[in-house]
């Protein structure tokens, strides 16, 4: 039996006083009652302009290089530093003043500028990953950076740097939990109050990558492999040259260095690598040894996936898994620089077996060792004589697959609920062979290609790829 939707009227008819529920007290910062979800404008952390300008000046100072100092001399160029510091140190303490944040409703609100006010509006909807980064300085202070990858953007939407650790952590799980939920089903004790709410445990790890194989890994690359030559042509000069000055030599070691700085820089970005999944079925990687980074990507905002076997690994059975999320690929850092370290992996290195276990984490569905694959026909051989025999593709239940690459092979898969559009393209040779290429495009990613497939097998393949993708997309 339901309650009825209005109470009876009284017998008598007399009007009968309704007891009135008292309003709640209003929260502060907290909207009107009935209104939009809201986090009050924030400001960035007060040590904030000076992570900034040190960050920047190391910047500077290295562009200067040692030309600068033989320019310049010990005294001037140490006095332009302090200058450059002063100045710099100034201009980030004013747009400190006037930066900050705030969410209305399923919007994030970032106003910045000094001389040019901006506020850019995020719509929720459309973040595909937010990332916590601890640079080296601002670990020391307990601050992070907030970094966010949204769909559609050549860059991260104005990073927030710097906030607390524990804010930031808060932050990222609130703004994740709006993009997939509705507002209505937000607790409003948990998004309309002034401070963030705490972030539930993490998991335990799923995988920890070994940092010897990251070591090794890296090292065994074409850059270090020819560096000893290198170095024994500055020992060369330095031994057979009399006029070989010191900043000669400075600029030939720069040079060196910047020759495995990559790899190097990569083995610190790697260091201490896990892979977890928190209770919502996110991928929860964390990894870094002087620069800690903390991200948060959902299986349903991965474009692709692509794994890698680099000739040089081949013998010793490795790989390494990348994902494709769109607006991740070109993220910059606080400062406007486009940062080095790559955030697009889901396995740095890792064996066969360790890939096909965690695969489906990101990919449900996909088992990267038991592909339906087929391979290209003789006829191909006259367009891609060394290529042919690597070249494959096919359409598994999960997603499209393809195989290329000689020296480096690569695998892509595009799971159907990502695809954008399909095309197939003919070339003046392929025309001749009767081949043709199909390509499956995907948000802020290369496309997936079915390389010198005939044309009955391409435009079938084609027509397929539309209508599961339709289909995936209406179950999603």
């Amino acid at each position: 039996m339901t309650s009825p939707a209005h109470p009876p009227e009284p017998a008598t008819g007399a009007a009968t006083p309704v007891p009135r529920t008292p309003d709640p007290a209003p929260v502060p910062g907290a909207p009107p009652a009935g209104g939009p979800l809201m986090i009050a404008r924030q400001r960035l952390h007060p040590l904030s302009p000076v992570l900034k300008s040190v960050r920047t000046l190391i910047i500077v100072i290295a562009a200067v290089s040692w030309r600068g100092l033989q320019n310049l001399g010990t005294k001037n160029y140490a006095l332009a530093v302090l200058g450059l510091l002063v100045l710099v140190l100034l201009y980030s303490a004013v747009a400190w003043r006037f930066t900050g944040y705030e969410v209305i409703g399923r919007e994030l609100r970032i106003h910045e500028g000094v001389l040019f006010r901006r506020t850019r509006a995020v719509p929720l909807e459309r973040l595909q990953s937010i990332e916590v980064v601890q640079p080296v300085l601002a670990r020391l202070a307990g601050l992070a950076e907030l970094r966010l990858d949204v769909a559609g953007a050549a860059k991260s939407e104005a990073p927030l740097a710097f906030l607390p650790l524990a804010e930031a952590t808060a932050l990222r799980g609130r703004l994740l939990a709006l993009t997939a939920r509705t507002p209505a089903a937000v607790p409003a004790s948990a998004e309309t109050a002034g401070e963030p709410a705490a972030e539930q445990p993490d998991e335990p790890d799923l995988h920890r990558v070994d940092d010897n194989d990251v070591v090794v890994s890296q090292f065994l690359t074409p850059p270090v492999m020819f560096t000893p030559l290198a170095v024994l042509y500055i020992v060369g000069q330095l031994m057979l040259n009399s006029d070989f000055g010191i900043f000669a030599i400075a600029s030939m070691a720069t040079a060196v260095a910047g020759t495995i700085g990559a790899p190097v820089m990569r083995i610190l970005n790697f260091w201490n690598f896990r892979l977890g999944r928190t209770d919502d079925g996110r991928l929860r990687i964390r990894h870094g040894l002087l620069e800690t980074r903390s991200q948060l990507v959902a299986p349903q905002r991965i474009q692709s996936l692509t794994v890698t076997w680099p000739l040089l690994w081949r013998g010793k059975g490795w790989l390494r898994v990348t994902l494709a999320v769109a607006g991740q690929n070109s993220a910059v850092n606080a400062d406007g620089q486009r940062s080095r370290a790559e955030t697009d992996r889901l396995l740095p290195v890792a064996t066969l077996e360790t890939a096909r276990a965690l695969v489906p984490l990101a990919v449900p569905g996909i088992d990267i060792g038991a592909l339906p694959l087929s391979p290209v026909p003789a006829r191909a051989a006259w367009l891609a004589p060394l290529r042919h025999r690597v070249l494959a593709a096919g359409l598994t239940d999960a997603g499209f697959a393809a195989v290329d690459g000689l020296t480096t092979r690569q695998l892509t898969v595009v799971p159907y609920a990502r695809i954008q559009s399909v095309r197939v393209v003919q070339g003046p040779w392929q025309r001749r062979l009767d081949l043709a290429t199909v390509y499956v495009d995907v948000a802020g990613a290369t496309p997936a290609a079915a390389v010198h497939r005939t044309i009955a097998e391409a435009f079938g393949w084609a027509g397929e790829l539309t209508e599961r993708a339709r289909a995936a997309r209406q179950e999603v």
